[in-house]
């Protein structure tokens, strides 16, 4: 089933990216309120499940065309779902201070959504409950690191790209079992800051971990080494994107792993070969160069097909 193309080439194929494989709305009531998603289903079934979650402004529609997961779904034949955030943004554990624009609407519960989300997948006999994944950006990584502290028990692994952890983030971060995670940050965020605390931009926030607090944070309870276990800079396939990437190791228990990509001169933007704006060239002036020398979504499914 896992026959990979990389995912560079069928960049190439342009239309593609726009038809991974037949997807389809649907909805969930939510504690009286209906929750939208989208589902690319897998031809063989059940299959690895990855919940991808948008950004905060964004929707299940920015994720499936500004980025490679409908085309790796279509490639290795896993399921793909796409909710949306109301507000378009999530609930994530952090407090509203800690949040740039407007969040969800008092009372949201997202952590209840994706567990209902993933219940009736399961039921469906579309996804194997052994191996659900949530990756998501910005706001949506922030939500998918509190399912991951708050669900343990049910993802294979988490993916986290432009986010750091919150004081209060940390605090209410109590997972059931050890969870593998992937970061990937980028050096000159303008709104999550790689050092941690407020951002150069005028819509941060103060308050934010450092990249590599939140790495040890992750490792930690991991039951991993404080120490890198390996650093790896990766090969500068795209000189003109002004950033290069390094791959950060941690040496954990078998079965766990903590991995961070540090996107070197990277903003906050999905690394990518797609444009992951509209307006390509005011998204680099508000949020920063996006790196093209490795293709975050393919990235993270690399790491997510380790596990279990």
């Amino acid at each position: 089933m896992m026959r990979r193309c990389p995912i560079g080439l069928l960049a190439l194929a342009g239309a593609l990216a726009l038809s991974g494989g037949p997807a389809a709305a649907d909805s969930l009531i939510i504690n009286g309120t209906t929750r939208t998603f989208t589902l690319q289903a897998p031809a063989a079934r059940p299959a690895p499940l990855v919940i991808v979650l948008h950004g905060k402004t964004q929707s299940s529609a920015d994720m499936i065309t500004r980025t490679s997961w409908p085309l790796i779904a279509r490639r290795d034949g896993l399921a793909a779902v796409y909710p949306d955030g109301l507000n378009h943004a999530w609930a994530d554990s952090r407090p509203d201070q800690r949040r740039a624009g407007n969040p969800p609407s008092e009372g949201t519960d997202d952590v209840a959504f994706i567990t209902q989300l993933i219940a009736k997948l399961v039921d469906d006999g579309i996804a194997d409950p052994k191996r659900i994944y949530v990756t998501g950006i910005s706001n949506g990584g922030a939500m998918a690191m509190t399912l991951a502290c708050e669900r343990a028990d049910l993802f294979a692994a988490a993916a986290s790209v432009v986010m750091n952890l919150t004081d209060e983030s940390a605090r209410a971060c109590r997972p059931a079992r050890p969870v593998p995670v992937l970061l990937m940050n980028g050096t000159v965020d303008p709104l999550i800051p790689y050092q941690g605390g407020r951002g150069t931009s005028y819509f941060a926030v103060d308050g934010f971990w450092s990249t590599e607090r939140t790495l040890e944070f992750w490792r930690r309870i991991d039951g991993c080494e404080t120490r890198d276990a390996a650093t790896t800079d990766l090969p500068d396939r795209n000189p003109s994107d002004q950033s290069t990437v390094t791959r950060i190791d941690s040496a954990c228990p078998q079965g766990r792993n903590v991995v961070l990509y540090r996107v070197n001169g990277g903003g906050h933007r999905m690394p990518g070969h797609f444009p992951d704006a509209h307006f390509t060239k005011l998204a680099a002036t508000l949020l920063g160069p996006q790196n093209g020398d490795i293709d975050g979504a393919d990235t993270i499914w690399a790491f997510f097909m380790r596990f279990p």
